[in-house]
């Protein structure tokens, strides 16, 4: 049998060659042979798979060694813009203060509270501590009992966001013996102290399947189902209510959205639904005051509010208007106070909070800014007596800020701007500008540089979007991206469609069979910042991850004249194998993102553009390519395939990397040293391919 690997050792920087083996992918549609399809294997054991990841990772070594010097120095960089030893700002919630605090060296986060009564700090969970031992380690889903004596989280020791629930004693730290592997992260309490709600993924396709109900020191195979999701397309979720009166059981889908409420006093209880599931119709809800508000696009694209009373859940028609729709203003969200309702909403783009007092919601008002580019988001809102709203608030030129704002007096206090040592914003300038597409359509594109920066078309540009599930990109403040601007590069966020930053109709125009847009919009930015001089032609770089790994696979054979060389990460490039195979984790819930392929125009529309399929013998940008072995939301062996056909068929000598994560997930290894020297390895890259080894 011939092997499936053929390595060349004649060569010191010779890239390994993947054999190609006949492999016929089958659809009514038609018969595509795909001969790198070997490279999947679902145990992630066998070796010849195994040696072929490994063997990548070694080229991939041996290619970056030249640049270490530089990564190296990138790395101080960035690691000396992070305070090291930084605590979060502490915020009250029943009794106790909560905040987490990072110890110097440290990669993981404590997290700590104490009560405002007084007392010692306790400890809730010391995650550093936890992680010993483990190749990959996070937290996901804290919660403390209503009596506050218990917390419940979730861990998960691979990065397949597979987590395993555990509860302990706080003051303790006695672990509790109940243990249930195979979650989701978040659980959440009912009010007799003992009862927990959580969702157990499917084993193989790895979605949210059921909602079930446990009682402290019971067997988990005795656990109660409390809803059992039959549709595929349904995402599920549990949380709590802000007045901790229901536990929501959230279901959604890209098409639509349904609640069921269970009385926390009551937990085992029916579940009551605020309004059935249908086609289109999209909604959210949380109680104060006797009444759930309920943000919904019922006959209202981007969004309005609109309030039910308890005893009259079950029919929209029940619905009572609370602010009216506006079409130039998209909902993100809200926060319900005892007094006041505050609104997180876009208008051009740009994410902005608005308060509403209840007994007069005449008497509105915005929370300012000062500059042109930035987001404002809700910080922790846990309580809802009180006239104090937390919020943040970034720019690309701004570091992460929370600020308290007195809804009654609507007087602004700053709590904390993150530290950043040797970081001066008045150094660096933004704007926002706006991009015309090929279709006339008008793109918004934020901009950050160093001050100094004159248009004259020769600093390198690095662009970013994402552009895919109604996923918006904000500007907000990077400290990686710092070390770019220092070496005269222009930062860019592509606003484009398939995102959510200008309304619904945004996403819309970016998604099934519009998805090409999404692509158009990103490349048609970069030519508008060359036309305009912000940029130098031959050294545009762009990144992306996930969905916006798929949107550099796109453009890679789009427009590859186009860009010096691209971060390709944990990319979706296999779009119609995957597609047509829902035993695959997470497929059968993306259809209405990217198109069902049993159907004839999706198929043919999602070939038009899926980037392996769409590989040809041309010249392409410098590729530096990433995935985890463990990845549970797109498989490693998607980008291990597209690498095989880029290097059997593209007729450049540019460097081609694909570096793997062993031990990882969807965000690559756990920590955050680790995720700074995976930064500084990829800025290097970009680098010293225009001649800056420094």
């Amino acid at each position: 049998m011939a092997p499936l690997l053929i390595v060349s050792l004649l060569l010191a920087a010779t890239p390994p060659v993947a054999a190609r083996h006949d492999h016929d992918v089958v659809s009514k549609w038609g018969t595509r042979n795909d001969p790198y399809y070997w490279l999947r294997d679902d145990t992630r054991a066998k070796p010849e798979v195994l040696d072929y990841l490994k063997a990548e990772n070694a080229y991939y070594a041996e290619m970056t060694a030249p640049f270490a010097t530089l990564t190296a120095t990138l790395e101080k960089e960035i690691t000396g813009r992070i305070q090291q030893d930084d605590t979060t700002v502490p915020w009250k919630d029943r009794g106790y203060v909560y905040w987490s605090r990072y110890d110097n060296g440290k990669q993981y986060p404590v997290y700590l509270r104490k009560a405002v009564a007084g007392g010692p700090d306790q400890v809730i969970v010391d995650v550093d501590k936890e992680a010993t031992g483990h190749e990959f380690y996070a937290v996901g889903g804290r919660a403390i009992s209503p009596k506050q004596d218990l917390v419940a989280f979730g861990e998960d020791l691979t990065g397949r966001r597979q987590y395993t629930l555990r509860v302990r004693e706080i003051a303790t730290g006695r672990e509790l013996s109940d243990r249930i592997p195979g979650l989701r992260p978040g659980v959440v309490w009912a009010n007799d102290n003992k009862t927990l709600f959580y969702v157990e993924n499917d084993p193989v396709t790895l979605l949210s399947s059921r909602v079930k109900r446990h009682v402290l020191g019971t067997d988990p195979k005795t656990d109660v189902v409390v809803h059992d999701e039959k549709d595929t397309s349904f995402y599920l979720g549990v949380s709590k209510s802000g007045d901790d009166r229901y536990v929501l059981i959230t279901l959604g889908s890209t098409e639509s959205n349904e609640t069921l409420v269970i009385d926390a006093e009551t937990p085992a209880a029916a579940p009551r639904v605020v309004a059935p599931r249908e086609r289109g119709l999209h909604y959210d809800v949380d109680h104060v005051n006797g009444r759930f508000v309920v943000q919904t696009d019922w006959q209202a694209p981007n969004y309005r509010l609109m309030s039910v009373a308890d005893g009259e859940i079950g029919d929209k028609a029940r619905w009572k208007e609370l602010l009216p729709y506006d079409g130039k203003v998209f909902i993100e969200g809200f926060v319900a106070f005892r007094e006041f309702l505050a609104i997180n909403e876009r208008s051009e783009g740009l994410r902005r909070i608005r308060v509403l007092p209840w007994n007069d919601t005449a008497k509105t008002f915005f929370i300012p800014s000062d500059e042109p580019a930035y987001a404002q988001d809700f910080s922790v809102n846990a309580e809802q007596d009180t006239p104090l709203l937390r919020y943040t608030y970034t720019s690309l030129v701004t570091p992460d800020s929370v600020y308290e704002v007195d809804m009654r007096t609507q007087q602004r206090t700053l709590l904390k701007r993150q530290p950043v040592p040797g970081y001066e914003p008045a150094r660096y300038a933004t704007e926002r500008v706006w991009a015309t597409a090929r279709d006339g359509t008008k793109v918004p594109v934020s901009l950050v540089y160093r001050k100094g920066f004159e248009k004259n078309g020769t600093a390198p540009l690095f662009q970013y979007a994402y552009g895919s599930y109604g996923s918006s990109s904000d500007p907000e403040f990077d400290n990686s991206v710092v070390s770019l601007l220092d070496r005269g590069f222009v930062y860019a966020v592509a606003h484009v469609r398939g995102g959510q930053e200008m309304g619904r109709a945004w996403y819309d125009a970016g998604r099934l069979l519009h998805k090409k847009n999404t692509f158009t919009d990103f490349v048609d930015v970069t030519h508008f910042l060359v036309a305009q001089k912000y940029v130098a032609k031959d050294k545009c770089f762009a990144e992306g991850a996930s969905a916006g790994g798929l949107l550099m696979g796109a453009i890679a054979n789009l427009a590859p004249e186009s860009y010096r060389a691209l971060l390709v990460h944990v990319p979706f490039v296999d779009a119609v194998t995957t597609s047509l195979d829902p035993s695959i984790p997470l497929v059968t819930n993306e259809y209405d993102e990217w198109c069902d392929p049993k159907e004839k125009a999706c198929y043919d529309y999602l070939l038009s553009y899926s980037p392996y399929d769409n590989v040809a013998a041309k010249a392409y940008p410098s590729l530096l390519v990433t995935t985890s072995l463990h990845d549970s939301q797109v498989q490693y062996f998607e980008p291990a395939k597209w690498v095989a056909r880029l290097r059997a068929t593209k007729t450049d000598q540019n460097p081609l990397l694909f570096k793997i994560n062993m031990m990882g997930g969807h965000g690559g290894r756990s920590g955050r040293f680790e995720k700074i020297h995976q930064t500084a390895e990829e800025y290097a890259f970009l680098l010293h391919s225009i001649g800056v080894d420094r």
